[in-house]
């Protein structure tokens, strides 16, 4: 098990970028995968961006080219470099870990617990 907190969201104008953190209470140097997932009123979860314990990555198509996923293991955090952002991506973020991309996808043998999130709201 992993605790993991969101942050870095808030209000930006469209176009505009923000980074979000994920900040894990342990080592993250050997989760397999990690994943971004996002929450928009009325619609189901979904995973944005994942990246592997060797850092092969893999979006949402319509993330692609505008949001970029790292990890620092040093810092046992995920980031996600989020540009260009449109008001269809408000929403609130969330990350989580698994033991492979297929956990990741299917959201099942998840590490973590769903935390708080982060807001992000794309509106002029």
């Amino acid at each position: 098990q992993v605790q993991l907190v969101e942050s870095g969201g808030g209000l930006v104008q469209p176009g505009g970028s923000l980074r979000l953190s994920c900040a894990a209470s342990r080592s993250i140097s050997s989760i397999p995968a990690m994943g971004w997932y996002r929450e928009a009123p009325g619609k189901q979860r979904e995973l944005v961006a994942e990246i592997t314990s060797i850092g092969l990555t893999n979006y949402l198509y319509s993330v692609k080219g505008r949001f970029t996923v790292s990890r620092d293991n040093a810092e046992n955090t995920v980031y996600l470099q989020m540009n260009s952002l449109k008001p269809e991506d408000t929403a609130v973020y969330y990350c989580n870990a698994g033991d492979s991309v297929i956990s990741i996808r299917s959201m099942t043998r998840l590490f973590g617990s769903w935390g708080q999130g982060t807001q992000v709201t794309v509106s002029s």
